[in-house]
Parts: structure tokens; sequence; C-alpha cells
């Protein structure tokens, strides 16, 4: 057997199998910034992005990510998504997101919030692109998690 997880014996990538573990609740976040110029900052500050509300759908679309993770990471387990808050909060540079999912299950659910995360993002620089073509995606990370044999883990400031 490989001492690499996710590689069987012949060096083939595999799915872990995590038949055998107990379900225990897990937690993780992440968070991520969209930079904007000062005249995006404004628009969505004051609602008047030309697509729409722009916060409201990147909330959405991040809870639906967490859910679909397996979908877009090919070695990520089917688990229940029973908890996903994504925040989004427009600062003077931009727009701060931040997903927390939660579950319990077999395996942890870091996978999940970041692609909250990301694909909250990606919405908002879709609904501002018309305002700005360099708005841009920057420090996506997972800052904390919960839960499982790792136990709790968070990122140093």
């Amino acid at each position: 057997m490989s001492d690499f997880t996710h590689l069987d014996a012949r060096g083939q990538v595999r799915m872990v199998d995590v038949t055998h573990k107990q379900p225990t609740v897990r937690r993780a976040t992440a968070e991520g910034f969209v930079a904007c110029a000062p005249h995006v900052v404004a628009a969505l500050r004051d609602g008047t992005v030309p697509k729409g509300d722009a916060l409201a759908l990147a909330r959405i679309a991040g809870i639906a990510a967490a859910k679909r993770t397996p979908e877009l990471l090919p070695l990520a387990h089917v688990i229940g998504v029973h908890g996903a808050v994504v925040e989004v909060e427009v600062e003077d540079e931009g727009v701060r997101i931040t997903a927390e999912v939660s579950t319990a299950d077999r395996t942890g659910v870091e996978m999940e919030a970041l692609t909250a995360v990301s694909v909250a993002a990606l919405n908002v620089v879709d609904m501002v692109k018309a305002l700005d073509k360099g708005t841009s995606i920057r420090d996506v990370r997972l800052i904390a998690k919960e839960g499982g044999k790792s136990g709790s883990w968070r990122r140093e400031a």
C-alpha cells in the first residue's frame, strides 16, 4: 500500500474508502476576498450594480456550491452538508466572503467551505464585471476546522 492516501498500491489515483469510519460532527470555515475598484464598492453599497443584487446572489451561489463539491472535485466524498452559511460583507477595498459548512458524516467539509467561498467570489466578479474587468479574487483559504481524527485547527492570524 502506498503512503499516499489517494493512491493505490500501483500508484493509481483512488477515492479513500471511509466506509468503516464513524460519522462525527465536523465544521470548517473558509474565507476569501474580491478586490474591487472604489466605484464598484460604491455600487455594491448603494445597490446600483446593473445586474442586480450581487451580494444575495453570492450567498445563495456559495451555499449551492458547498452542496455540489463532489461534482467539481473528483476525489471528494458525497456527504451530507447539514449546514452552510455564507456571509458577504462589503469593505472599503472590496468584498469579504466567509463560509461555514457543517456535517455529521465520515469525512470533513474543508473542501465544501473552500468551494462555497470560491463560487460566491466568482459570482461577485460576474455581477460586477461590466463595471470593472479588473476585479479579482484573492486569499481564498481555510481558516478553521473542527472534528474528525485530526481534531481542531485554526489559522494563525
